[in-house]
């Protein structure tokens, strides 16, 4: 309530020398927007804004471009919240926000990279409070960034109202492909783990059987693959997960091949996410794995719980026991043709398997850490072996849960 108080009397202060006249008509139209809350939630791929305001705000968006704008207009709008509440991070580099003349306000997003609002919406509040404004946006290709400025093709109708807005691709596709994700680990400056040769690099292996992969799905009718890296680039943890839920993945398969001081381990792991990992060996990996973007110089906060229910919302359980039966038929896939770990299937709290909608899985391939696991991660012939496995268990899955058809 103290917030709400602090907007009104900023309100009152914006209103001086405003029309007294045209406010005996319509008292509501001399009293500006209350926006007496905010936050932001997010990383350097995708971001939540959430503005509660007293009463349902009417509002407008397009676009702007070098550098990158989300430009959202509104009614004459008195701003009470703190001036932290809206400190820019992850995907934003700045956003500012104030009265724009007689009757106008306007937020003003920037952003580091392209970028494209998902949804923005206008709902009502519980209890009655008010109303809040909630902009979701996440990045997108420079070509599809620079249509929206071209053509600013929103839904013209629903912009109409200023209460919804839902956001198609500028380009959609329709198609009965089941898509697969696939995620080389590390890159760039990331090389990920070193083999016991002194001369292999993760980034590489993973890379190369990446490719292979993608060659053998998209060999199967009815399948696509696409790469979340094609070539030696850092790619961050999550716009890996971006890039695979924009690409309207059915199933993302992360790639690794670690190091463990007991060089005697080795054979394929497969992981699933889950807030506790299986043992301790699951634990130390997901941790050394979720460095990823600390090795790049990208700052990683963990987010308040309430983020999460904005991030990851309740499909996740449904994921989760997706991403497990998936784990499950690549293992069976394995077994009796490849070295496999003692008790393959584990779990723990990778970052790159957070997407909420789309069962993940994270294989480790093998260890460089062991010689002959090196030997086997550096072979062609093997890596044509192990991928086609994967192939056959990703088929197999979606046989059984009927997406797929025929022998």
């Amino acid at each position: 309530m103290h917030k709400i108080l602090m907007a009104w009397l900023a309100a009152i202060g914006l209103m001086i020398g405003c029309e007294t006249a045209r406010g005996a008509e319509d008292p509501s139209r001399q009293q500006p927007l209350i926006a007496y809350a905010a936050r932001i939630a997010g990383d350097d791929s995708r971001a939540r804004i959430v503005i509660d305001f007293d009463r349902e705000p009417a509002f407008r968006l397009h676009y702007t471009a070098s550098p990158a704008r989300l430009i959202v207009d509104l009614d004459e709008t008195a701003f009470g919240f703190g001036e932290g509440d809206l400190a820019p991070k992850g995907l934003f580099t700045d956003i500012r926000y104030g009265r724009m003349g007689q009757g106008s306000s306007r937020l003003v997003l920037t952003a580091k990279r392209p970028f494209k609002a998902v949804l923005a919406e206008a709902r009502e509040n519980e209890a009655g409070k008010g109303y809040r404004l909630v902009l979701d946006c996440e990045m997108t290709s420079a070509e599809e960034f620079s249509a929206l400025v071209k053509n600013q093709s929103w839904d013209r109708e629903k912009i109409a109202g200023g209460k919804t807005l839902r956001v198609a691709p500028a380009t959609p596709q329709e198609s009965s492909d089941i898509i697969i994700a696939i995620d080389a680990g590390h890159g760039g400056i990331d090389t990920g783990a070193l083999g016991a040769s002194g001369k292999t690099l993760e980034k590489d292996v993973t890379l190369s059987f990446a490719k292979t992969l993608a060659d053998k799905l998209n060999a199967k009718p009815g399948f696509r693959a696409f790469l979340t890296r094609s070539d030696d680039t850092f790619v961050s943890l999550p716009e890996r997960v971006t890039i695979a839920r924009q690409g309207k993945a059915r199933l993302f398969i992360s790639l690794h091949a670690d190091t463990l001081r007991q060089k005697g381990i080795r054979g394929a792991t497969v992981y699933t996410i889950s807030d506790r990992a299986s043992d301790k060996l699951a634990e130390s990996l997901a941790v050394r794995e979720n460095l990823s973007d600390d090795i790049a110089g990208i700052e990683v906060k963990d987010e308040p719980e309430e983020v999460a229910d904005i991030l990851i919302d309740l499909t996740r359980r449904e994921t989760q026991a997706f991403s497990i039966q998936l784990a499950e038929h690549v293992v069976k896939s394995f077994e009796g043709q490849i070295e496999l770990i003692n008790n393959p299937l584990r779990h723990a709290g990778f970052r790159v398997l957070q997407a909420p909608d789309v069962p993940s899985v994270l294989l480790e391939l093998g260890f460089l850490s062991n010689a002959e696991d090196e030997k086997l991660l550096t072979s062609k012939a093997w890596r044509d072996k192990v991928a086609g496995l994967i192939a056959d268990g990703a088929v197999t899955y979606f046989k059984a849960n009927g997406v797929l058809r025929g022998g």
